[in-house]
């Protein structure tokens, strides 16, 4: 059975990342858009990466247009709108989707992983959040609507 550290990934700069590099790391892995309602909970991701980093968490940002058409830039606008508006030093990653036929395969096992309410597999909307523990297994998914503050006893539980 793979865990998170099995995928590779492309940084939002275009170079392969083997997911490998966060291995013993807890992971909050957040399919972000820069035009959403949820578009403010960058500043609570970016708040829990910076207190609880030194402690083992990573936040991956996975930008995602799926939804609505929230996330139209790229990779330069993306980074530029993260780094000016919310000062994210979190790793963002390379636009993907997150549904459908070509859906990262990250995503596809996070979904497999971690079903969503009522069984469902599909991601919903943006801000959709998976937590990982520290061997790469999925703990639990939460809702868009759950704000980063609200995972931090979570998360701490983890680490």
């Amino acid at each position: 059975m793979p865990v998170a550290y099995d995928f590779k990934v492309k940084a939002i700069d275009g170079t392969e990342r083997q997911l490998d590099q966060y291995r013993g790391k807890v992971l909050l892995i957040v399919n972000v858009a820069s035009e959403c309602g949820f578009t403010p909970q960058y500043a609570g991701l970016e708040a829990l990466y910076r207190r609880l980093g030194p402690r083992g968490l990573e936040v991956l940002g996975f930008p995602c247009d799926q939804f609505g058409h929230q996330e139209p830039g790229g990779a330069d606008e993306i980074s530029s709108f993260c780094s000016t508006r919310f000062d994210v030093t979190f790793p963002l990653f390379d636009k993907v989707e997150v549904n459908g036929a070509r859906a990262e395969p990250l995503y596809e096992w996070l979904k497999q992983s971690a079903k969503g309410l009522l069984g469902t597999r599909a991601i919903k909307w943006n801000f959709t959040k998976f937590l990982v523990d520290r061997t790469g297994h999925v703990v639990r998914r939460h809702a868009p609507s759950t704000t980063p503050e609200k995972l931090e006893p979570d998360i701490l539980a983890l680490l």
